[in-house]
């Protein structure tokens, strides 16, 4: 068995910590800490719709993503002249995965703004910003209500989203950069706190992986992101 960079063992979660408010002036914050990577997450409440939804009488949700110059070893250039391919995979999967798990036409004739961005990389920034920006859309939401501005919750279950992994022929949760950098497999999973899945994206880096290999990986994914909702759950419990 590989012995991980850090210590931990194959199934063992980075020390995870997030706390919900960072951002006093949004509707909805929280920053999320996962080992060495750190993401600001906000939700920002827009009265109106883009164009095609005009008419519909729903909402919408969307997500911008951003790694600040030094979030990474090296400085990384900023995105001035319109955002790169990685970016814009990243933005687009955030917010498939919360509109997954929001109610638009219960959000009313409104936008959420969803921005992550990350002030510390060391592997997992796309999960950690899901995870992360779950917790702030909620508590845009409850914002929303207490002002009386919505009825009910337009949230209609949790999402985290964690990756997984494969180092040395041997299935590891939660990779760091150094880790992912090796990884022969390396796969992002989210999931809805009912342990239904909303996107699974795996690639082999080298050899292929089997059906059992994959089986691991998921299982895997399901142990921390059922520790990720959990912890989740109790800090939007907090008023």
């Amino acid at each position: 068995m590989s012995q991980r960079v850090d210590g931990r063992a194959p199934d063992e979660l980075r020390p995870l910590h997030i706390t919900r408010g960072y951002m006093p002036q949004a509707e909805g914050s929280a920053l999320i800490k996962i080992g060495n990577t750190h993401v600001i997450c906000t939700a920002s409440v827009e009265e109106r719709v883009p164009h095609f939804l005009v008419g519909k009488r729903q909402g919408w949700l969307t997500a911008e993503y951003a790694m600040l110059p030094r979030s990474t070893h090296t400085r990384t250039q900023r995105e001035t002249r319109g955002v790169k391919g990685r970016t814009q995979e990243i933005q687009r999967l955030i917010g498939r995965s919360l509109r997954a798990v929001v109610d638009l036409k219960a959000l009313g004739i409104r936008t959420l703004w969803i921005d992550c961005d990350v002030i510390s990389a060391d592997g997992g920034t796309r999960t950690a910003s899901i995870s992360g920006a779950y917790v702030a859309v909620a508590d845009a939401l409850i914002t929303l209500k207490k002002k009386g501005l919505i009825q009910s919750d337009p949230v209609t279950r949790s999402v985290a989203a964690i990756s997984v992994g494969i180092i040395d022929n041997t299935p590891m949760l939660d990779l760091c950069y150094a880790e992912d950098s090796n990884a022969e497999v390396d796969m992002n999973i989210v999931m809805t706190g009912e342990d239904h899945f909303i996107e699974v994206q795996g690639t082999a880096e080298g050899t292929p992986f089997s059906q059992a290999q994959m089986q691991a990986l998921i299982g895997l994914a399901q142990k921390g992101i059922a520790e990720i909702t959990a912890m989740q759950q109790e800090v939007l419990s907090q008023d």
